[in-house]
């Protein structure tokens, strides 16, 4: 698929993303979301989460990709979400760039408070495909309750979370 600017680097693992991306992602704290863009399909709409989930802070666009079980790719100012997606000429879905998501719009305009990433731990008695995977999470409360938005990997794609993490995460916070 033809996203352009998209060239991911893949990490695996809590300590390869927080090695690569920690320093720049707390480096977003104090900024507001001031828009995203995540791929849909212009024939019905339906979210193509394969695609990186592109977010704006002021300015500062941080690219999210999940890829396999446990593959990450955070990229930076790289994707022209104004280009046309190509390299789906045969196929009978037009992937397309779209500004509107009901789990992402509430979070426009927030300041960030917070950032951390969440790994999948192990549970006792349970088998998850995900323990091990690392998501990127973005804290917006107010000082009075927490409003969290995670990019995490859903399995071979991303998937967007709210609120708490699920038991068996930990969050590793990132910046002071």
């Amino acid at each position: 698929m033809g996203i352009s600017g998209f060239s991911p680097t893949f990490l695996v693992g809590i300590d390869a993303v927080r090695q690569r991306h920690a320093a720049r992602l707390a480096g977003l704290v104090g900024r507001r979301l001031t828009g995203f863009a995540v791929v849909r399909f212009a024939e019905d709409g339906d979210w193509f989460a394969d695609c990186p989930v592109v977010l704006d802070f002021d300015g500062v666009r941080v690219e999210i990709c999940h890829s396999k079980l446990h593959d990450l790719s955070i990229g930076w100012d790289t994707i022209d979400t104004s280009a046309a997606v190509s390299g789906w000429e045969q196929s009978e879905f037009t992937p397309e760039w779209s500004h509107r998501d009901d789990r992402l719009e509430p979070f426009v305009g927030r300041e960030l408070r917070g950032v951390a990433l969440v790994e999948r731990r192990p549970q006792s008695g349970r088998c998850y495909l995900d323990v091990g995977t690392v998501g990127v999470e973005f804290d917006f409360g107010d000082g009075h309750e927490a409003r969290r938005l995670r990019i995490v990997n859903g399995l071979d794609e991303n998937g967007i979370e709210l609120g708490e993490p699920e038991p068996g995460s930990v969050r590793h916070e990132l910046g002071d």
